[in-house]
């Protein structure tokens, strides 16, 4: 029988948690999650080899209990694509941004997309708004002023509240087919630069990264002056690292470029030293050829080659029938792999009519 703590929470019994581990320990060693689940468990034991300050065990085990129930919550909802919404928690109903952000999620759930903002008021209410409860996240953190739950998502079961940012901005991306940063404070830079250096170093798949203001609002324009004025003419940055987001002043045309983006690529997988490119439809030959002569700064040797699936990914059998685009990627120009997308993308825009379907991001 399982015992109760102070919070009311069920407890297992030592018995219980003995039986679980010993499950764990005489299932099928070639099941991959019961070895990744072996390999924490010995990862905890190990905790107690080194000295360690309560704090850091109060750390660890609360990291571990927000991301378990974060996976939980999300797991149900894994099949729909999903737009990450960052913003001001300040910004008022009246303003023209605040307006912007409703139309915006608004027209993703047309689409088929759900919505995932930090849950609290500003920008973030105004996506939900426009999403509706239904197909709305709420990613909230706990501060002692400004960031509690919006009526839309407030008691909503997808409503999650983390202690930590890093768990939180974790979920944002792990969970996101696109990016969306509408202005905000020292937190939406947090957020967007954060996005857009995991973008910038391959840490993070690509995908679209749109920045939106309201029509007469010059806040993502100002930011991109600096951009080029400081970072880039200080050579911080390669000027192909600016393909990796685009601002818009509409929601029509912010819509269509996260659409545009998945209207033929799909999906990509490192295989030992090459690059998985999915696609969705065929290159012609002179397609093929021209990727060869214009992204061939990419490769550290040979060339790109269209083909079916490499035989490790075959453990993706839903996957199998997708073309792929094969080469040995450098990994180091992740704005430049965007420009290749974006140029395989134009090619299916002159050469395939797609239903609206084909340009939903992968399930």
């Amino acid at each position: 029988m399982k015992a109760g703590n102070a919070s009311g929470r069920s407890v297992l019994s030592n018995e219980e948690i003995l039986t679980q581990v010993q499950a764990l320990l005489e299932g099928p060693q070639d099941d991959l999650q019961r070895v990744l689940l072996k390999e924490i468990l010995v990862g905890v034991l190990k905790l107690g080899e080194t000295p360690l300050d309560t704090l850091d065990l109060k750390i660890l085990n609360r990291t571990l209990k927000e991301l378990r129930y974060a996976f939980r919550v999300f797991y149900r909802y894994r099949d729909r694509p999903k737009v990450s919404v960052f913003g001001s928690a300040r910004t008022q109903p009246d303003d023209p941004n605040y307006e912007l952000a409703y139309r915006f999620a608004s027209q993703v759930v047309q689409r088929g997309y759900m919505v995932i903002t930090g849950g609290a008021d500003g920008i973030m209410k105004a996506a939900q708004q426009g999403a509706g409860r239904e197909n709305s996240f709420g990613v909230n953190i706990m501060l002692p002023f400004e960031q509690g739950a919006n009526t839309v998502i407030a008691d909503d079961p997808k409503l999650i509240t983390f202690k930590y940012f890093f768990t939180r901005k974790l979920m944002f991306q792990k969970e996101a087919n696109a990016i969306a940063l509408f202005p905000g404070g020292f937190g939406t830079h947090d957020e967007g630069f954060e996005v857009l250096t995991l973008a910038q170093t391959g840490k993070s798949d690509p995908q679209p990264i749109v920045c939106l203001q309201a029509p007469g609002c010059d806040y993502w324009d100002r930011w991109h002056e600096f951009i080029t004025g400081q970072l880039l003419s200080r050579r911080l940055i390669n000027e192909e690292d600016l393909s990796l987001f685009k601002i818009f002043d509409s929601e029509e045309a912010a819509v269509k470029e996260i659409e545009t983006f998945y209207r033929n690529y799909h999906s990509l997988r490192f295989v030992d030293r090459q690059l998985a490119m999915r696609i969705k439809h065929r290159l012609s030959d002179n397609q093929l050829t021209t990727i060869n002569q214009e992204f061939s700064d990419l490769l550290v040797e040979g060339s790109f080659e269209q083909r079916g699936p490499l035989p490790e990914e075959l453990d993706e059998l839903a996957l199998k029938d997708l073309p792929r685009l094969v080469f040995f990627f450098n990994r180091r120009s992740a704005g430049r792999l965007r420009q290749l997308i974006d140029r395989i993308n134009a090619f299916s825009a002159l050469g395939n009519e797609t239903s609206r379907a084909e340009g939903f991001p992968p399930n």
